[in-house]
């Protein structure tokens, strides 16, 4: 029979709707056949060779004189950087300057390519790139929050194919973050206990949801997750601010990251998908109630009226089911 869930971390109740629960496979989008891509676009201001398309950097990692990984301003920035975030308040309505950091990176010189794909050291050069950005953006006063996001594909939001994500840093802090943070100060007041390490702790014994296990990060689906194969990347080691990832951690990460990208392109056929990395806001110092993860969201569907009206989620996909079969799915090794 169907059964409601709840997320502790996040503190949604999530229907698992066994009545209508599909298989994994069946969860599979069909996409219209595209042209296979090349590896240079002359219309890419992304594309290697195209750099003075883009020719503010704000960060890179680079291999001699060849660029791996690049970051430039958002042509079209939802935030910009000059000015204070100087707040107004008339009555009911607040207003604050959208003053803060808005950055594309861009995963790779060619067009062609998908972080499911890339080898393990490219999405590492991803990351690292990320760790200096964070480090140098966390600098700024004005910063409340740094969100890591990516968009792959039209129903994740993005426009352009060649490998990107992005990077946005707000003068305030988010209220899916402040939640997060209020409901892992609550847990640890009542247990002592941080409520990320022990969700942690409680999967890893349980092992009924877990997809890759690696020396640093566990990749699982919550035992209330949202939404069909929602993925949560979790570090092993307790810490509360993405920026103070190690550089054993940065391989690792990217193992992880790629694997679980990977088993969702052969298994699910390349599905749209979103993923963030979710940190403590940047004034504060390490914490021993919040942890820092990284959440992966394949779009296999659609957010309709119940979930509008009701704020709660309905998961066609049994958490379980998902987890066992993206865990046993074999991926060709692509270094």
């Amino acid at each position: 029979m169907p059964e409601i869930r709840r997320n502790l971390i996040t503190r949604d109740w999530v229907i698992i709707a066994t009545e209508r629960a599909k298989r994994p496979d069946e969860l599979v989008t069909p996409k219209p056949v595209k042209t296979v891509l090349s590896s240079y676009s002359a219309n890419c201001p992304f594309c290697g060779g195209n750099e003075e398309r883009t020719p503010i950097e704000c960060g890179r990692i680079s291999n001699g004189n060849d660029w791996k990984v690049r970051s430039v301003p958002n042509k079209f920035p939802a935030l910009i950087t000059g000015g204070e975030p100087v707040m107004t308040i008339q009555g009911i309505y607040r207003s604050i300057e959208a003053i803060g950091v808005h950055e594309v990176v861009i995963e790779h010189p060619r067009h062609d390519l998908t972080t499911a794909l890339l080898p393990v050291e490219d999405v590492a050069n991803i990351i690292l790139l990320y760790r200096q950005r964070y480090q140098e953006i966390k600098k700024d006063p004005r910063v409340r929050a740094i969100i890591i996001f990516k968009n792959h594909g039209e129903r994740a939001g993005t426009s352009l194919e060649h490998p990107h994500s992005q990077i946005a840093a707000t003068p305030v802090v988010p209220s899916q973050i402040r939640i997060r943070i209020e409901e892992a100060i609550r847990f640890f007041d009542d247990t002592g206990e941080c409520l990320f390490c022990r969700t942690l702790q409680d999967e890893l014994a349980a092992n009924q949801r877990i997809i890759v296990n690696s020396e640093h990060f566990v990749a699982f689906i919550p035992y209330a997750a949202l939404s069909p194969f929602h993925i949560w990347i979790f570090p092993r080691r307790h810490s509360s601010s993405f920026d103070e990832i190690t550089d054993a951690e940065v391989w690792d990460l990217a193992f992880t990251l790629k694997t679980v990208l990977a088993k969702l392109y052969y298994g699910l056929n390349n599905p749209d998908y979103n993923y963030s990395i979710r940190s403590i806001p940047t004034d504060s110092f390490a914490k021993d109630y919040f942890h820092w993860y990284l959440a992966v969201v394949p779009r296999l569907g659609i957010t309709a009226g119940f979930e509008l009206g009701s704020g709660m989620y309905i998961n066609p996909a049994l958490p379980e089911e998902s987890a066992k079969y993206l865990a046993e799915l074999q991926i060709p090794d692509s270094g």
